[in-house]
């Protein structure tokens, strides 16, 4: 009887296995960017608009006239407003 017994090489450490880094890295990348991405969401939000002080500046501006009136309600514009609008400024109402 032969015995056909067949050498294997040693195994291999699992970090220097290409198709673990996949298996891992992957995963890690990803939770990586998302803390990136909620670390920029939480520290560049836009501050909470007082409603309050909004319709004081609203009523102040109102009471001017002119050319100082369309700079006041311009600059109370909602933010989409004023980007849709930058284009084609306020036009005055006469």
């Amino acid at each position: 009887m032969s015995s056909t017994h067949t050498t294997r090489d040693p195994a291999a450490a699992w970090w220097r296995t290409p198709q673990m880094w996949l298996v891992v890295g992957a995963p890690l990348v990803g939770v990586a960017a998302s803390l990136t991405a909620a670390f920029f969401a939480i520290n560049g939000a836009d501050p909470v608009l007082n409603k309050a002080d909004y319709q004081r500046d609203y009523k102040a501006a109102q009471a001017l006239q002119g050319q100082a009136r369309i700079d006041a309600l311009a600059r109370l514009q909602p933010a989409h407003q004023a980007r849709n609008n930058a284009a084609s400024p306020v036009i005055p109402a006469e």
